[in-house]
């Protein structure tokens, strides 16, 4: 018993050739648009960093002996204290952006040799400018606030 030719070889449908690649080129197509719009979502979101706050508590007054200059790391600044007067010197060099440390004639850059008087002003190395100060505050409940988006005028300090 042989198969006529005008008998099929299965009972499902066959899908043609023409199907197949119009089938398989808009499965492309709607892949493609997805992944452009995937892209652009990502491009468009904006790309936010939490990082340290530029307004920060340091302490109460009493916690600074006078004469004292009191260098926070992570803050990047070093607290000074003369008499009932505090100020807050940046400890972040001009130079490229390495920590220095209090010395005993001001500031001195352990990378590059950068060296600042006590006030931050530039005396040796290749530091371009002077260091920052930052405006110090007294919060209503008795502490100190200092405050790094509000750069002051070198030797101005807080009377405490």
């Amino acid at each position: 018993m042989g198969m006529t030719a005008t008998e099929t070889r299965s009972t499902e449908p066959q899908i043609g050739r023409r199907r197949f690649l119009a089938w398989l080129s808009g499965l492309g197509i709607a892949g493609s648009a997805a992944l452009g719009s995937l892209a652009t979502f990502f491009f468009i979101r904006p790309r936010t960093t939490y990082g340290q706050p530029n307004r920060f508590k340091i302490g109460r007054p009493d916690e600074f002996p006078s004469g004292s200059r009191i260098a926070i790391d992570p803050k990047r600044v070093c607290i000074v204290r003369e008499g009932n007067k505090v100020a807050a010197i940046s400890t972040t060099c001009t130079h490229l952006g390495c920590i220095i440390a209090p010395s005993a004639t001001g500031f001195q850059c352990p990378c590059h040799g950068s060296r600042f008087d006590v006030d931050g002003n530039v005396t040796g190395g290749p530091a371009p400018k002077a260091l920052a100060w930052y405006a110090v505050t007294l919060t209503p409940s008795g502490e100190l606030e200092v405050d790094k988006d509000n750069e002051i005028q070198t030797g101005t300090y807080l009377s405490v």
